[in-house]
């Protein structure tokens, strides 16, 4: 899975690099919070993010306030990284739209526990969005006939909604998405064959 760093200390950084990629993450690094959102918003956007709170350019929460703006199926999972530890900092972090909150320094065993968290919950996003894809592609090639279908009893033709007799083949192309093959049914046939003979 990829994984956002976002770390405006080179050494903060290539610590928290280093670790993801021998927990076998596909690391992108990211210098400053512009960089960042930047990363987060491409084609093949990391779903998931470690965020340091204070960053040139856009603060974490900032990164995380603008990505939660976007209308996304599948939003990425920001956890910020700070020293800030008081309960007003952790609930200003949550607010902004981050999904988690690590201390710094991290313990590694908490942060992995957290990566695992946040790549689980991906997983679930990815496999619900799949089902509704399929789903609407399920609905997109089904029309439903509901109700009572008013149907002469001698000619077995339908009444459409103004008046109009149709056949049955005609009124159910109509209203749903069946398609018809012609043939003759043996009683069919036998009893044209005995016709055509008189």
């Amino acid at each position: 899975m990829r994984i956002l760093i976002a770390e405006d200390d080179p050494i903060s950084r290539r610590i928290l690099a280093e670790t993801l990629s021998r927990w076998d993450y596909e690391v992108v690094v990211a210098t400053d919070g512009v960089e960042a959102l930047d990363a987060l918003q491409g084609a093949d956007a990391p779903r998931l993010a470690v965020l340091d709170w204070m960053m040139p350019g856009l603060a974490g929460p900032d990164v995380c306030k603008r990505l939660r703006e976007i209308e996304t199926v599948s939003p990425a999972y920001l956890i910020l990284l700070t020293a800030k530890g008081s309960k007003e900092d952790i609930v200003t972090g949550l607010q902004s739209g981050a999904d988690d909150y690590i201390m710094k320094p991290f313990d590694r065993h908490e942060l992995r526990a957290r990566l695992q968290v946040g790549a689980r919950l991906i997983s679930l996003q990815n496999h619900l969005a799949a089902r509704v894809a399929e789903l609407q592609e399920a609905l997109s090639q089904v029309k439903q006939l509901q109700g009572i279908l008013p149907i002469c009893a001698h000619c077995k033709r339908i009444r459409g909604g103004t008046d109009y007799w149709q056949q049955v083949e005609d009124y159910i192309a109509a209203h749903s998405a069946a398609q018809f093959s012609h043939s003759i049914c043996p009683a069919c046939f036998d009893s044209a064959l005995a016709q055509a003979r008189r």
